[in-house]
């Protein structure tokens, strides 16, 4: 479910990630090059340190918080240690112990703009603007940096009342076009909690003809024109935003709401939201752009300010998930309430958190619970269908399925998926006939697809049908994901069995380079090196097959081919050739 989508800052970020590395200071990030024992003893200072960078790098953020913070009890001078422990108790939201840390961090390096941050943050909640404007002055240096510190001066200075002091703080904003993003939507979103409305139109205005698709533009606008008085504007400014997007349940929500004659609130209605809003925005932004570590630390931030704040939770247990912590994940969306336009989907999001704790049947018992609930609603049975296939529980998964087809009615374009993996889920029950039907029905859909020309080409090869097309569709699938190691796999495969064995060996060969750890690739290509005579390499791919966790069914296969090799190819030479030609 996507969350804000700050798609310009993004596109910057993407070619900056650099400066992550020095928005905490410089020494943090620097390696330990003294030599260590092999095996430190547990409960001393070397023993707490390493164990805290272990859990860290599994982004175990309270287990290495509580390393970190006992090497620091072992060594409370150590400024590489200090800075540790404090990064790491911020990630864990435990804002007595952050605060003190950063007290006592700024003490030694004033220049950290992390700890900066949050002495900002928490002066702001106490109404100490003088004492929050200098933390934010002093974090700045650095591209992020510098726009946070801007966009948090300019809140604090409304907060004061100082409304023309907070425009021209945002006027000193870089030119660049992600700064400009961001310095039109708050200087909006100021001016509304300000009360000057024209201001606000005009810069909303601005930021919502750059970015129409970045859902929070869309919706503040949208609650602004509708506060307004201008319910018309608002109505048309939402549904050009979904037009334009993905769906997402806040736009659909809130344009129902107006629709229903209601007037929701402004998205921003005290300073105390608008720098939990800067937070937020930039916080999901750097983890949606691999700066997980930095991207949770700035959404806590946001949720230290506002801990009603659902997106910002939902950004939180979205970047958890990247991370792999899905108990985290899970705990983050336990806080979205069940009257939230967020809830469903949330709920389809923790049971695919539990499916990936290995917790299948409780992720089927939420699921049956939510479909109980919302019998009209495809999005349970899809995700619960998935979860089973994904388990090989292929007649369980083809049931909820058919239940989502069947409410389909005619179905459009987005219904290529539930025809897809219901004909996977057939194909893997040897039901074909179904499988063939499934899997046309999705292609004639959605004709461009590369999961579906690939699955239904590569099947018909196998089976030595409509060879001509079957080759066409897979050669698609390559160009449409001309990286793609399955497909060029697949493309493989179709060659050995029109007997193009020397093309064969070229595509796998290719395959295996992009996908080393499959086993069914290594295997197709010991079999095409066995067919070309080159059977010790073809015995070498068949051990590595066996390396490589394959299915019972293979295990068998290759035992058999590594006894015995391979039978001589069924057909002559010159029915090779006729079968190759019809297929090129």
């Amino acid at each position: 479910m996507p969350t804000a989508e700050n798609s310009v800052f993004r596109t910057w970020a993407r070619r900056s990630l650099f400066v992550l590395a020095i928005l905490a200071a410089p020494a943090a990030y620097s390696e330990v090059t003294a030599t260590v024992v092999d095996h430190p003893e547990p409960g001393t200072l070397l023993g707490n340190y390493l164990s805290g960078r272990v859990a860290r790098g599994d982004h175990d953020t309270t287990a290495a918080a509580d390393f970190y913070s006992r090497a620091l009890a072992e060594d409370p001078t150590n400024e590489l240690i200090l800075e540790q422990a404090f990064l790491l108790e911020t990630a864990a939201a435990d804002w007595d112990r952050a605060v003190a840390l950063a007290r006592e961090l700024v003490k030694v390096e004033p220049s950290h703009r992390i700890a900066q941050f949050l002495l900002g943050c928490e002066a702001f909640k106490r109404g100490d603007y003088k004492e929050a404007d200098e933390h934010f002055a002093a974090a700045r240096q650095g591209p992020i940096a510098d726009l946070t510190s801007i966009l948090a001066r300019a809140w604090v200075q409304q907060a004061n009342g100082k409304t023309d002091q907070a425009f021209a703080t945002l006027d000193t904003l870089s030119d660049a076009d992600w700064a400009q993003f961001y310095q039109r939507y708050h200087r909006a979103l100021i001016a509304d909690v300000a009360g000057k409305r024209d201001v606000a139109r005009v810069a909303f205005a601005q930021a919502f003809k750059k970015n129409p698709a970045t859902l929070r533009v869309a919706d503040a606008y949208a609650r602004h024109s509708v506060n307004s008085n201008n319910r018309k504007l608002a109505k048309q400014t939402l549904k050009t935003h979904i037009a334009k997007s993905a769906e997402h349940p806040l736009s659909t929500a809130l344009l129902n709401d107006i629709e229903a004659g209601k007037t929701p609130p402004l998205l921003v209605t005290s300073p105390n939201d608008g720098l939990a809003e800067v937070f937020y925005g930039i916080g999901d932004a750097l983890a949606g752009e691999g700066g997980l570590d930095m991207g949770i630390i700035f959404l806590q931030f946001a949720l230290y300010l506002e801990p009603d704040f659902p997106l910002a939770q939902v950004a939180l247990a979205e970047a958890y998930d990247s991370a792999k912590r899905y108990d985290l994940e899970l705990a983050a969306f336990n806080s979205i309430n069940e009257d939230s336009p967020l809830w469903l989907n949330v709920q389809i999001q923790k049971a695919l958190a539990l499916n990936s704790l290995e917790r299948v049947d409780d992720a089927k018992a939420l699921l049956e619970k939510i479909i109980a609930k919302n019998s009209k609603d495809i999005r349970p049975l899809d995700a619960l269908g998935n979860i089973l296939r994904s388990h090989e529980r292929y007649a369980e998964a083809r049931d909820y399925y058919s239940r989502a087809i069947a409410l389909v009615g005619k179905p459009t374009r987005e219904n290529w998926t539930l025809f897809y993996a219901r004909g996977v889920s057939n194909e893997r029950l040897k039901d074909w006939p179904q499988a063939e039907a499934d899997l046309k029905k999705a292609l004639e859909l959605s004709p461009d697809e590369s999961p579906v020309l690939n699955y239904l080409g590569y099947t018909w090869v196998d089976q030595s049908q409509n060879l001509k097309t079957a080759m066409d569709y897979i050669r698609k699938a390559v160009k449409l994901k001309p990286d793609d190691g399955y497909y060029i796999d697949s493309l493989g495969w179709a060659y050995y069995r029109i007997g193009n064995i020397q093309s064969a060996v070229e595509h796998l060969e290719r395959a295996v380079e992009l996908k080393p750890d499959d086993p069914v690739i290594n295997d197709h290509l010991g079999d095409a090196y066995w067919r070309i005579g080159r059977k010790l390499e073809a015995k070498y791919q068949w051990q590595q097959s066996l390396t490589l966790k394959p299915d019972n069914d293979l295990i068998a296969t290759i035992d058999k081919k590594l006894k015995d090799g391979l039978p001589d190819a069924p057909a002559t030479k010159a029915a090779n050739s006729t079968v190759q030609k019809i297929a090129e």
